[in-house]
This record gives C-alpha cells, structure tokens and sequence, in this order.
C-alpha cells in the first residue's frame, strides 16, 4: 500500500518537518550508495523513515512544553490506501472517547479494542494509518480508544479508561469471546495491564491479546541495565524519552506496581497473549525478559522477533517485507484464536 505524507498545522513546523525530511533522505541516500543499508533488512523506507522520525522527535522534545510537541508531531500526517479502506467513526462517550474503524469491503469477524502508542503522551494523528492497517490485517471491527494522555492525566487515568471501554463493549452486547484487545508501545503496555485488572476484577477475559514492542518495565535502573544498547541507535525511540515518558506516566515508587511494569506481575490464568517486536528495538531485552518469565509461570505467551526491525516496524506496512510478513501473522493469530474459540463453544 503506498503513503503520502502530508504537512499540516503552523507554518514554521510545516517547514521544519519538511527541512528534516529533505535532509535526512539526503543523508540515508548518500550513506546508502556509499556503504550500503545500515541493517542487512533494511529496505529504503525503512531506513528514510527510520532517520526522519529520529530527527522529528529530537526536535519535538526540545521543545518547551508538551503542547508544542503535540502539534509539532501533528504537522506530518500520513494518507494511504490503509486509510481509505476502512470507516472511521468518531464516538463520544461520558466518561471516554474514541473512533471506530471498519474494513469496507468484508464483513468484520469479532471486535478488537485498540490502545495506541505514543508513550502515554502522544496521539499522533498519523496513528490512524498504522490503525487502518492493522484493523484490515486482522479483519476486526476496531475500537481505538483516545485515553487520557500524560503529564496531565498520570496513571492509573489510562487504565481507568481501558477498563470503562472494555465494559462498555461487554456491556454492548460483545462476548467476551469475540474480543480481542491490543495495542502498540505505551498502548501494548497498557494491553497488559487491562488483562491484569480484568483477571483480578473477574470480569469475562477477552479471547486473546496482542501487544507490539510493549514496554515492560518502567523501573529506570531496571531499564537501563536491559536497554539494547548495541542497537539503540537503530531505533527511532532512545532512552532519554523513554525517561521522560516514565517520569510524565507515574511517581517513582509506582514504577515496580505489575499495572505498570508487568514483569513484576503474576502473569497465570490470563488468556494467550501474542507478542511482536524488533530485534533491533532498544526495548527488545526487557519484551524477552517479560516473555521468559510468563512461560516459566506457565502464562500462554508467544513472542515472535523480526531480527532487524526496530520499535513498532508494522506500521511500514507492504512498503517493507518484514512489516507485511508480521501484519499477515497478526490476522493468522487473530483468526485462529476466535475460530478455536467459536468452535470450542459449538461442542459445549
């Protein structure tokens, strides 16, 4: 599916997002033709993206307040075909909001509650596309829900709207066994921590789980001892946000609570939890740390690691091989887990 990428917003950061783009396609074609891709599996787009969004979020965190880096994250927005095959429904509800997304041309099989990234302090609007192609990758009805965002709203603001969408669907008329609950970064962090309170709150479990390249640990020292470092600058994200996040998200005594850092968490009696994540992505040691220990706890977890890929490589979509491999793999779990389910609950 081919992308377009749009400006939108004030003048200055529409220009400023278009000098670090022109500038950063300069200097991967140049260090391409020279020496060749930076990773073995990186494709042009992946590695023009790669560096783009490196420099757009060092400009956006040097800037004074978390208002300004909103907007200036929200001059770029992505149009693609992504888009344009789905319904997107916005829904307000008292205590919540979020939209809909619908594929347009086959029936929806199930429903799939969707959590975004952005480390808890960010919705970008370009979120939607990577949305869109996972809602088409797995064939859901997909509600994504606009939880409150940090510094304003810490935790366990997030986690109080999760659970209020995810009675709400329940309380809708979605069987517990039809829903499948997800997200990506913050929002795969969040994937876990929803299934935690469910199972203590002994409300019905969802059918399955999936969560891409989600934060484990929010613990600084526990952090920095299991960053990658070798490949930290591979990856869009680095370690001076990921402490800027944790320190927007929760106090520090917070950090070692399982709803924060869930691989501090008694992890039994959840259902199966399907896990994707890049080998280069700096976080990838503490998402395998968080795997081990949910299988030596018996926990149903699958970890499945793109080698090269860094933080969040599915929303590159059909524009590299390794993004379309993992969406395909998304829909294959997410089909197979509510057909076992559908057909388990024909032979009661």
């Amino acid at each position: 599916m081919t992308a377009k990428l749009q400006l939108a917003g004030p003048m200055r950061y529409r220009v400023r997002s278009a000098g670090a783009f022109c500038r950063s396609a300069l200097a991967v074609g140049v260090r391409r033709l020279l020496k060749g891709p930076r990773r073995p599996g990186w494709n042009w787009t992946v590695e023009l993206v790669t560096q783009a969004l490196q420099a757009q979020l060092a400009r956006a965190f040097a800037m004074p307040d978390v208002a300004g880096m909103r907007r200036y994250l929200d001059a770029v927005v992505i149009n693609s075909l992504a888009l344009s095959r789905v319904n997107i429904t916005p829904v307000s509800q008292q205590q919540f909001s979020g939209s809909w997304f619908a594929p347009k041309q086959v029936a929806p099989r199930g429903t799939l509650l969707y959590f975004h990234g952005g480390g808890y302090a960010f919705y970008p609007k370009a979120h939607a596309d990577l949305i869109a192609l996972i809602t088409l990758a797995v064939g859901t009805r997909t509600f994504a829900l606009d939880y409150r965002l940090s510094p304003e709203h810490r935790f366990p603001a997030q986690l109080e709207d999760a659970l209020g969408a995810y009675r709400w669907l329940l309380d809708s008329g979605v069987a517990a066994d039809d829903l499948v609950v997800g997200g990506d970064s913050a929002g795969g962090n969040l994937t876990l921590a929803l299934l935690l309170a469910v199972r203590d709150l002994k409300l019905p479990l969802p059918a399955l789980a999936i969560a891409l390249s989600p934060p484990t640990d929010f613990d600084p020292p526990e952090v920095l001892g299991s960053l990658n470092q070798f490949e930290a600058d591979l990856d869009w994200i680095d370690w001076p946000m990921l402490v800027k996040w944790a320190d927007w998200f929760c106090s520090p005594e917070q950090r070692r609570d399982p709803l924060v850092s869930p691989i501090h968490a008694d992890l039994r009696d959840l259902p199966p939890v399907y896990i994707q994540a890049g080998g280069a992505e700096i976080l990838y040691p503490s998402i395998a740390a968080f795997a081990a220990r949910a299988q030596k706890q018996g926990a149903n977890v699958i970890l499945e690691t793109w080698a090269d890929m860094n933080h969040n490589f599915q929303m590159f979509g059909s524009r590299a091989p390794q993004s379309a491999q993992a969406l395909h793999r998304l829909g294959e779990v997410v089909e197979s887990s509510l057909r076992h389910l559908a057909t388990a609950n024909e032979h009661r």
